[in-house]
């Protein structure tokens, strides 16, 4: 009695095969059955006449279910992109095909993850021998591989008394990355993407890197690069222009630890800093240099080996696009003395991590050292706002003004440390949530006009 019920059940809850009645059914069902009582109670009509009425009325319900289409005449087919961005709506389409020889009315739900926010159930109405496209919207927040093995659908036919419920199998698997909005900005425009951060691409000034092209000189130039030959030829001033030396080693560690759980107005600092990864992944890649990428936390996650071409943006990508925040601490020492063993050419890193946890960590200031003989090091975070706020607040009270002088200590014990780590050779830069990428990509194209990799 117990498995019946639960079947009866799961049929309610849209799932399997089965006939349900819909609530117009019940509506006019309810009304019949009020005008059947009115009529027994002033007795008008005999009980066999009103068992008969009930028993017509049920009939011509049924022959409405009849005229729906059966199962095998509807056909179903999803479009689902293999990736989607976190945290973007997108738009998935449904083909409905009805092979039948009346037009039905669907109600469709899909499979799909819990985690995903959409405007499912759809509901639309398909002639007979037709097809018809619709489409849902759904919201991935949470990174991960998904899977999603069916569609289930309700149909009637014009009157809709009835609904025929079954399960389509439509499977496909779709993979939730990190949201590639900033990357897909510099690739785009790069000198726009950075404008807005007061930053700008520019070109070496005493003309040390690699010849790029000859061009005509311009208000600004340096004199010095002028070539004397080119213009005598063309008899037109031009000059010679550099850019940065291409081949560079970019090595991007990314702390998975418990702080980079933190909450933020949009995600957590893990996501921020995959996105930011990504978008200097990006950077490096179209500059023509070698990215190799270190994830960790307790202990090493992932390591991809140094590759260039835009082509190796996939293969990061693929590789990172699940990494969770895990529940200890990270493990900086054990990192660090993994990459020495890995990375044994000169390179710039770059550690997204939380700069508080890092600042505490005296066991890495060994390995930096060490690091620091080969390698450029630098540290990105994102600023603690939430501090600022409150070492920002007005004495109104004993309990404000505590909290006030205890936020302005933290942010001079912070500054304190930072210039202890900074004197061993670390560049450290924190920067607001949203401003974190182009303060990554910045820095970035700095050094390498800089010339001290």
């Amino acid at each position: 009695m117990i498995k019946l019920l639960k079947s009866l059940w799961a049929r309610l809850l849209f799932r399997d095969r089965g006939i349900v009645p819909t609530r117009r059914f019940l509506i006019v069902f309810g009304l019949f059955a009020v005008v059947m009582t009115l009529f027994a109670a002033t007795d008008r009509l005999s009980l066999a006449w009103i068992v008969g009425m009930i028993a017509l009325f049920i009939v011509f319900s049924l022959f409405d279910l009849l005229q729906s289409p059966r199962r095998q005449d509807i056909v179903l087919r999803r479009d689902l992109p293999r990736e989607l961005e976190r945290g973007l709506r997108y738009a998935i389409p449904l083909h409905i095909t009805n092979n039948g020889h009346t037009s039905c009315c669907l109600v469709l739900k899909d499979d799909v993850p819990q985690s995903c926010v959409t405007d499912l159930p759809v509901e639309a109405v398909v002639a007979q021998q037709a097809s018809k496209e619709i489409t849902y919207h759904i919201t991935a927040p949470v990174r991960g591989s998904y899977h999603m093995e069916s569609v289930f659908v309700r149909f009637s036919s014009l009157l809709g008394l009835w609904q025929k419920q079954m399960l389509v199998p439509l499977e496909n698997t779709f993979k939730v990355i990190p949201d590639l909005t900033e990357t897909r900005h510099f690739l785009e425009n790069a000198q726009k993407f950075l404008l807005h951060d007061g930053s700008k691409i520019r070109k070496q000034l005493k003309g040390e890197g690699e010849f790029a092209q000859i061009r005509s000189y311009v208000v600004g130039d340096d004199p010095r690069k002028i070539n004397w030959r080119q213009t005598a030829k063309l008899h037109d001033v031009m000059t010679n222009e550099y850019e940065p030396e291409h081949g560079k080693y970019v090595t991007i560690l990314i702390d998975c630890g418990r702080m980079m759980g933190s909450e933020l107005t949009e995600g957590n600092r893990l996501e921020k800093a995959l996105e930011a990864a990504m978008t200097v992944t990006a950077a490096a890649l179209k500059n023509d240099d070698y990215v190799s990428v270190l994830a960790f936390g307790k202990r090493v996650r992932l390591y991809v080996p140094p590759a260039k071409g835009m082509a190796h943006m996939q293969t990061i990508l693929h590789s990172i696009y699940d990494l969770e925040v895990e529940a200890g601490e990270a493990n900086y020492a054990q990192a660090m003395s993994y990459l020495q063993t890995v990375q044994k050419k000169r390179s710039l890193m770059m550690l997204f991590s939380d700069v508080h946890t890092f600042l505490h960590e005296e066991s890495a200031l060994v390995y930096l050292q060490r690091l620091r003989r080969r390698h450029l090091f630098m540290m990105i975070g994102i600023e603690d706002e939430e501090l600022h706020e409150q070492a920002q607040l007005k004495s109104d009270s004993v309990e404000t003004a505590m909290m006030k002088a205890m936020a302005q200590q933290q942010i001079q014990i912070k500054k304190y440390r930072k210039t202890k780590w900074e004197r061993s050779g670390l560049i450290m830069i924190e920067a607001k949530e949203e401003r974190l990428a182009t303060a990554a990509v910045s820095n970035y194209i700095r050094i390498m006009n800089q010339g001290v990799l």
